[in-house]
Parts: C-alpha cells; sequence; structure tokens
C-alpha cells in the first residue's frame, strides 16, 4: 500500500527542499566570509616602513576569538608584516583557546608586543606573556590567572592548578620574567616575595600587577597611555599600520558557538524538524528548525571547526531518518541516522564534549517541548491520519450481526445434546445455543430466555405436550 508514502511525502518533501536552499545559501555566504582582507602594501623597495598589525584581544577568550586570531596571524605573515601589536583587555575565558592562541602568539616569526590596555587578567595574562614584549596603560591590571569552572566558581582540583601554573611558567621563561610571579597568578598556597616592590603575596592571595608594578618587576618593558605612544617607544612613528577587526561573520560566529546560543539552536533545529514531520501543514518549524541547524554548522565553519564533511554527516542522518518513514527496515535507518545526525553536530564543534552535552540539552528540552506540542494539537497531525474516522453505523444500514433479539421466549427442539452448548431449531431455524446449566437430551423441548449478541441461551420445558 501507498498509504503511508502520501502521509509523509508533504514534509519530507518540504524539509528537503527548504534544507538544500539552505546549503546553497550557505555555499554563496560563506567563502564571502571567509576570505581575509587584501592588505597589500605599497611600500617601495628603496625607502619602506614598518608595516605594523594592530590586532584587539578583547572580551571573552574563546573559540571564536582563536579562530580570528589564527586569520590575522596568517594574514600579517602573507603581508610581510614587521610587528604585530596586540590589543588586550579581557577578563579571561577558556584556558583551552588560551593555550591554543599561546602558542600562536609564541610560535609567531613577526615579532609581538601585546599592549595591555584595560585588563589582562586570567587567560588574558598568559597570552600578554606570550608576547615578545608588553606594555601597560596606566591603571590596567596584569594577574589574577586562577582556573574557574562555567559558573566562576574558583576549581580546586590539584591537577587542573598545576597544569595551568605549568603553562603559565613556561610562557613568562618564554619572555625572560620571573616564572615564580606567573606560578603566584594561578595558584594562590604559594608564598611568593616580590622584593622589587617590597611585597610579599600571602596564602589565598593570588599575584596581580598594576602598570607600574609590573614595569618594576620585568613583567612589562613600558607604560604608555596611547597607541601613538606605544609606536613612539618602539620607534615606528612613521610605520604603515593596519588595523584588523572581526568581520560581521567572525562575530555572528563568535556569538553562535558560545555553549548557551550552541544549545539553544540545536533545541529549535531538533523541536523544529521533528514537529514539522509530526505536525505537517504549517511549514513555519520545519524551516525554524533547518534554519537553527544550517547556523549551528555556518558558525562552526567560519570560526574553523566545521568541515563539508559534518554537514555532509547531518544531512545523511535526516535522509535515513525521512527514509525510515518509507521503508520498513525495522529500525536499522532510524537508529543509523540518529548516529550519523549526532556525530555530524558532536564533531562540527571544537569541544566535542561541551557540543554532546549541549545536544543532550536540547534533545531533552525538545521531547518535552514536543510533548507539550502534541497534547495541544493532538486533534492534528500525522497520527491522526492512521485513525479511520468513518463510522459504521446501524441506523445508516450497517450491521455487524444479525439481531436475534425476536427469538426471545420462542420455543423450538434441540437437534443436539447440549452440553451445555450444541444446536437446536428455532422457528424453522438452525440455531447455536448454550443452555441455562443443565444437560439437554436431543430432541428436547427448549425455550429461549435471554439473546445476548449471537449467544442464545435456553432452557429446558418441563410439561411437554
Amino acid at each position: 500500500m501507498n498509504h503511508r508514502n502520501k502521509l509523509h511525502d508533504g514534509p519530507a518533501r518540504r524539509l528537503l527542499a527548504i534544507g538544500i536552499g539552505i546549503l546553497l545559501c550557505l555555499s554563496f555566504l560563506l567563502p564571502t566570509s571567509m576570505e581575509a582582507a587584501d592588505q597589500t602594501s605599497d611600500r617601495t623597495e628603496g625607502n619602506k616602513p614598518k608595516l605594523i598589525y594592530m590586532i584587539p584581544v578583547e572580551n571573552t577568550i574563546e573559540q571564536g576569538l582563536q579562530s580570528f586570531l589564527e586569520r590575522s596571524f596568517k594574514e600579517a605573515k602573507n603581508a610581510g608584516a614587521d610587528q604585530i601589536i596586540l590589543r588586550v583587555n579581557t577578563f579571561g575565558g577558556r584556558v583551552d583557546s588560551a593555550i591554543e592562541i599561546g602558542q600562536l602568539i609564541r610560535e609567531s616569526d613577526i615579532p609581538t608586543l601585546a599592549y595591555v590596555e584595560g585588563k589582562a587578567l586570567s587567560a588574558g595574562s598568559y597570552l600578554s606573556l606570550n608576547a615578545d614584549q608588553i606594555v601597560m596603560s596606566p591603571g590596567s591590571t596584569i594577574g589574577a590567572a586562577a582556573v574557574v569552572d562555567g559558573a566562576g566558581n574558583r576549581v580546586e582540583d590539584s591537577k587542573v592548578i598545576s597544569a595551568w601554573v605549568a603553562f603559565m611558567r613556561a610562557a613568562a621563561e618564554h619572555s625572560g620574567r620571573n616564572p615564580l610571579y606567573a606560578a603566584g597568578m594561578v595558584d594562590d598556597q604559594l608564598v611568593v616575595e616580590v622584593p622589587e616592590i617590597d611585597k610579599t603575596f600571602e596564602k589565598g592571595e593570588l599575584i596581580a600587577f598594576s602598570a607600574e608594578q609590573a614595569q618594576q618587576v620585568g613583567f612589562a618593558e613600558a607604560k604608555a597611555s596611547t597607541m601613538d605612544q606605544v609606536l613612539d617607544w618602539l620607534q615606528a612613528d612613521e610605520s604603515q599600520i593596519v588595523e584588523l577587526e572581526l568581520t560581521f561573520f567572525e562575530q555572528l560566529a563568535t556569538w553562535i558557538t558560545s555553549p548557551i546560543i550552541a544549545t539553544l539552536l540545536l533545541f529549535i533545529g531538533l523541536a523544529g524538524v521533528v514537529m514539522e514531520l509530526l505536525i505537517p501543514g504549517f511549514g513555519i518549524p520545519g524551516i525554524a528548525g533547518l534554519l537553527a541547524f544550517g547556523l549551528y554548522f555556518f558558525g562552526n565553519m567560519v570560526a574553523g571547526f566545521a568541515g563539508l564533511e559534518h554537514i555532509v554527516l547531518f544531512a545523511v542522518g535526516v535522509v535515513l531518518l525521512i527514509a525510515e518513514m518509507f521503508i520498513p527496515s525495522f529500525g536499522i535507518l532510524g537508529t543509523s541516522g540518529v548516529v550519523s545526525l549526532m556525530t555530524g553536530v558532536v564533531f562540527a564543534a571544537y569541544d566535542t564534549g561541551q557540543a554532546f552535552v549541549s545536544l543532550g540539552i536540547a534533545a531533552v528540552a525538545a521531547v518535552i517541548f514536543l510533548a507539550v506540542m502534541i497534547r495541544i494539537f493532538k486533534h492534528k497531525g500525522i497520527w491522526n491520519r492512521f485513525i479511520l474516522r468513518d463510522e459504521l453505523q446501524s441506523q445508516n444500514g450497517y450491521v455487524s450481526q444479525m439481531d436475534r433479539k425476536h427469538l426471545l421466549h420462542v420455543e423450538g427442539k434441540a437437534l443436539s445434546d447440549l452440553r451445555p452448548s450444541g444446536v437446536a431449531i428455532i422457528n424453522g431455524v438452525r440455531t447455536d445455543v448454550v443452555s441455562s446449566g443443565g444437560y439437554i437430551d436431543e430432541g428436547s423441548a427448549i425455550r429461549v430466555i435471554q439473546v445476548e449478541g449471537t449467544r442464545v441461551v435456553v432452557e429446558l420445558i418441563s410439561d411437554q405436550a
């Protein structure tokens, strides 16, 4: 029968059409978003000024910022830059992203300078220490790099603290600074004497230096109130400056790849697509769901975490789930589709563990949401298409069985022994009967005492004529 196919044909085709449209849009938008601005120099061979790239390191250190810095360093290298200045103003962020960015700064062939304009706390201090030089503005601070969790609570795990201390010490040693001071920025159980500023940081106190203190202890080469003063200190007054900023798509990617937004997009995607399949005809849930998934993959592709293979895995998963509706496979296609879809979503993210958690939260929330929606739209939806709505009523001439109530109190004769069931002739018609309890011999006179549907109950007539 093709009945089942017809039921799913509408929403399935609509979702496939919408999905193909989104993929085509992404194929046009993505190259545009990933193009680096061509900052070629017109410097002459005879007397060329320094080419300096200024790169902002602001707000939260996370995956999107990491992708932006990787692009910026690559662009600076391709342009033959003589100096990179990092404009640092951050309270920190993800440790894993900070470690990757720190390695990028440390391994750069171009000299790097971190200009701390406001705060270089936590992971921000680590990035600054990886630069070849540090210049701080008056009123800025560096240090206080304790490890905290997503809720902002201090992490007490000694293994985590020791690992982060090792990274901070290595960064300080790389730029010729006192590694003990860097360790004291992370571990508040250390007692660190800082004779340069005549101060001892006791247990329970993290090291953080002001601009003046940092210069005194060797954690900053100079102070500068403005970028012009930084350039004066670098003796690069006549330099060609290239200031890089996050593109619109990189800003969008930074927003999308945050755990909260990623979870929200996955929830909308799951709930929208499944709702479109269960309650066809609206179109809006399916469009919203596929747009949410499209944004999720788009953000991760712009950030440099996802590739086309992840989108293919996701698309294959959706196709397999739709195919499960058409082709009976005892759940094989459906299970394969779920696995393929989950793999595409999880491995498209930088942090697969966080992506798996986000997907789990989104799935649970989607199930709850769909349960509520099914209750609201219980009279609509695909499942009602399987219910026979036509009623075969007796007043319309439909009868499921012969009405035998007219046999009530009619007498007849047993054609067989009733033990207690048997056959009798009543009104000249052979009828299956059952005795009211006793044994009735063949040929005995009987009377109908009860009729229940097809069940005819008889009793023995004692006085026979």
